[in-house]
């Protein structure tokens, strides 16, 4: 494989991937169309963000200790599902124990009007760095689209940065997408069922880390 076909290759298959339904997705819609859209692309920025730390460790070996060590992998894996099912129990209270007589969202909008701005930035990272999953998908899926002959972390950085930029460019879409429809998403009730949803979903990602022990 010349570095032209595993460049194109690489590209055209993790653009697939970043469109397939997912958490980033999931968090980066309900952000945009609770939060606002900067808040929504900070989240996306954070897990791009997250992309690349991962695609480092991976070219340095450092997320093989996840495939190898059990202890490693539950420990992070713990760590992620703790802090997945503390967002998600947030946003289920939100949704359903609100009882102020303004909607859902002027209530995020209100209660976020004096954070710091990062907190969206780090609530993405940390998504993506806590879920060790990522960590072994770089160091199984990298390494397929590495030609012979090409320096190993140099040219798996530049893979992990395309792939970062095509879910920055997604994240930008979905984004832009969801203000066309701002006005609907932030009525009362699609807030509560986009707040109830996003909580069940994250959730059920931490209790699937919890639960799935293989690695």
């Amino acid at each position: 494989m010349t570095i032209e076909q595993a460049l194109l290759s690489f590209t055209v298959t993790a653009g697939l991937l970043t469109i397939t339904p997912g958490l980033d997705t999931a968090l980066v819609l309900r952000t945009a169309a609770v939060e606002g859209g900067k808040q929504a692309l900070l989240a996306g920025i954070g897990i791009c963000s997250g992309c690349l730390l991962w695609g480092a460790a991976a070219s340095f070996g450092l997320s093989a200790l996840l495939a190898v060590s059990g202890f490693a992998y539950s420990v992070l894996r713990i760590v992620g599902a703790v802090y997945l099912g503390y967002l998600g129990i947030k946003l289920v209270i939100r949704a359903f124990g609100s009882t102020s007589s303004i909607s859902p969202a002027e209530a995020v909008w209100a209660e976020n009007r004096n954070r710091d701005s990062s907190l969206w930035l780090k609530r993405g990272l940390l998504t993506n760095l806590l879920n060790p999953k990522v960590g072994v998908f770089y160091l199984s899926f990298l390494p397929q689209f590495i030609p012979t002959g090409v320096p190993v972390w140099s040219f798996s950085i530049l893979l992990a940065l395309i792939h970062a930029t095509e879910g920055l460019l997604w994240f930008l879409l979905l984004t832009n997408a969801t203000e066309l429809i701002s006005s609907w998403l932030r009525r009362r009730r699609v807030v509560m069922a986009l707040d109830s949803l996003m909580g069940a979903i994250l959730i059920a990602f931490g209790l699937k880390l919890v639960l799935d022990k293989a690695r």
